[in-house]
């Protein structure tokens, strides 16, 4: 298996080389550096300056200017000026899409230069192309020819460059040669990272974004990949492009960023909100401050990866229950810790008990199973749940229906097991001994609950499923975590993070995220969310919503927020909301519906990629929308 990464199993950066962008310094032994992105009008200098402040004294270490032309780039100077004299040293990038003239001008202005491989120097018009070897070395001798000015032009005044490949614009070239996949997103920087090294130019930083976590993950791998096996280091920029807001674009977030992280790779981070670019930071930081004491760890013993890191493939699993096999991740909700358990205790976990009506309401973010621990229940529950209990609580519930022990790995070994159909047996990766695992293997009564206190626990507990994986046992394993207190946010990006991970490379037939300081509502959403985010069972809409910036043609957080409260009970179906056309059907990648900003008040409403209605009025675009979503088949009355 190539490497992608330090060391699966024992923390440490993946060691970069250290770019300058003016007073800071990305990559090498530097902290990871926290950045966001202005979403004020470039040309009005007082906004953006007022807007950077804002984000610097947030904690943005780097603000980023969109100049989507000549007359935006020049003012880069004004804004930078202003900056300066009101005594702030931040460093400035221009984020330029489709005008090389903008960023040759910007070079000499502001600290660093981004740059998108799939617009500098192509065109997107979503045709297929067949290339010769022969007529494809022409299209990279123009590529070099159009992009050689700025590569000097940079070496000649100091200025960084970010080559920041977006998923969702991969050229038309690039799609004919290498298909849409994270494969084509690497070759994409890696033509414009090979010019930039044939003039000796090095101050680079690279980035592979896509709004899907599982795309962004697997080619941020593969780059580091091609990377080391060409004997390069450059700084990696993380993020999840069109992450969306609150609680979903959190979680996506930290599933791609977090699960990059673990294996030590990244040294700047943005992550896209469709909020107000300061908020952005607070959420970077709890992502980036969880690893400054990681390194030191309790060792865990290296176990050969049998995943394929660059592609998702599920682990096999046999099915019990309604676990492992075909099934969707189940859901472990942990009721122990409560005074009591009611009917009502449920509601936060997704099923409603009508009195007048004697029955339930399950909602589609129901819990699957309800560890109850030592106690009883005294009530009907609903037929799509189970009740796990302690093993010594057990005795009542033996032989009821959807009613199961948990036991240690130990205790099990022993013999030490209540009778019953299904056995939860809890472990973690230092107790699957090679004894232990082929006991595993053969009892098809059994499900293991999967723990760790190991701080590097995501790590360990990869360990252990590469462990039954290597020994052939397909015994299905729910991952388990327990969390102390913390704040919501952190919370979110935690769990999001050290389930994620896992299930981003098919490791985990469910999941039981124990947090008592927590509510049960945000724990049973938050696992829902962590699912949806890795695409492993879809409970919801899915949005695709852009962070904003100074190209955006109408308020993109008001817009999303309509949107959502119309259209937020569509399971399944994903919706792009884009403020303008270069975050369009290419940014949106693989969404049903689209809503793109495609002049002042105007919206262009897409099926998938393909343009339906064009310059809607803003005032009549959701009802459009709404309309196109009908039309394509997918509504239903909520």
């Amino acid at each position: 298996m190539e490497v992608y990464c330090p060391d699966m199993f024992a923390y440490h950066r993946f060691s970069t080389r250290a770019v300058k962008v003016g007073p800071l310094f990305i990559g090498g032994e530097h902290p990871i550096v926290l950045q966001s992105m202005t979403t004020t009008d470039t040309m009005d200098t007082a906004a953006t300056v007022a807007q950077s402040i804002r984000m610097i004294e947030a904690g943005c270490q780097l603000v980023r200017i969109t100049a989507p032309s000549k007359n935006e780039a020049e003012n880069l100077s004004n804004i930078r000026s202003e900056l300066r004299r009101l005594g702030f040293d931040t460093p400035l990038v221009a984020d330029i899409h489709f005008t090389p003239g903008a960023a040759e001008i910007a070079a000499g202005l502001v600290e660093k230069v981004r740059v998108n491989p799939g617009n500098y120097a192509d065109k997107k018009r979503f045709e297929e192309i067949v290339y010769t070897d022969e007529s494809y070395r022409a299209e990279l001798a123009r590529i070099r020819e159009r992009f050689t000015p700025l590569v000097l032009l940079c070496k000649q005044h100091g200025t960084a460059l970010r080559i920041g490949t977006n998923h969702g614009s991969l050229s038309d070239r690039i799609l004919s040669r290498y298909g849409d996949t994270p494969l084509g997103m690497v070759e994409s920087a890696m033509e414009f990272i090979r010019i930039c090294r044939d003039h000796d130019f090095h101050d680079m930083v690279i980035s592979m974004k896509a709004s899907n976590a599982l795309v962004m993950v697997q080619a941020y791998r593969l780059l580091v990949s091609h990377m080391m096996r060409e004997g390069m280091n450059y700084p990696l920029h993380l993020g999840v492009t069109e992450a969306g807001d609150g609680e979903d674009g959190r979680i996506k977030s930290a599933v791609g960023i977090g699960t990059l992280l673990e294996d030590g790779l990244g040294d700047t981070i943005r992550v896209s909100l469709t909020e107000e670019p300061e908020a952005e930071i607070p959420v970077a930081r709890m992502l980036a401050e969880r690893y400054s004491n990681r390194a030191g760890h309790a060792p865990i013993a290296p176990v050969p990866s049998p995943v394929n890191p660059f592609a998702h493939e599920r682990r096999h699993s046999r099915t019990v229950l309604n676990l492992g096999g075909k099934n969707v991740p189940r859901i472990v909700m942990d009721f122990s810790y409560k005074k009591e358990i009611t009917a009502a205790s449920l509601f936060a976990a997704g099923y409603q008990y009508s009195v007048p009506l004697d029955k339930w309401n399950i909602t589609d973010q129901a819990c699957d199973i309800i560890f109850c621990g030592q106690h009883q229940v005294d009530f009907e529950i609903p037929g799509t749940l189970a009740l796990v209990f302690d093993a010594a609580a057990y005795g009542p519930y033996r032989g009821k229906d959807r009613c199961y022990p948990l036991t240690s790995l130990s205790a099990w070994l022993k013999g030490d097991t209540p009778e019953a159909e299904v056995v939860f047996v809890s472990g973690n990766a230092t107790e699957l001994t090679e004894t232990a695992v082929e006991r595993l293997a053969q009892d098809h009564r059994a499900v293991l609950v999967l723990t760790t206190d190991n701080v590097h626990g995501m790590a360990e507990q990869r360990a252990a499923f590469f462990r039954l994986m290597n020994a052939g046992c397909d015994i299905p394993v729910i991952v388990q975590r327990t969390y102390g207190p913390l704040t919501e946010d952190a919370f979110m990006l935690y769990s999001a993070t050290d389930f994620g991970a896992l299930l981003v490379d098919g490791l985990g037939d469910g999941i039981w995220i124990s947090a008592p300081d927590q509510p049960v509502q945000r724990i049973n959403s938050t696992a829902f969310g962590i699912l949806q985010a890795t695409r492993t069972r879809i409970s919801k809409t899915e949005y695709i919503s852009c962070p904003s910036c100074g190209r955006t043609l109408f308020d993109l957080q008001e817009t999303t927020a309509k949107i959502r409260a119309r259209t937020a009970h569509l399971k399944g179906v994903k919706i792009g909301i884009m403020g303008c056309i270069v975050n369009g059907p290419g940014e949106m990648a693989d969404a049903d519906y689209g809503y793109v900003g495609t002049g002042p008040g105007k919206i262009t409403l897409y099926k998938e990629k393909n343009v339906v209605k064009k310059n809607i009025a803003e005032s009549d675009a959701v009802d459009e929308l709404i309309a196109l979503i009908r039309d394509g088949g997918d509504w239903v009355e909520p």
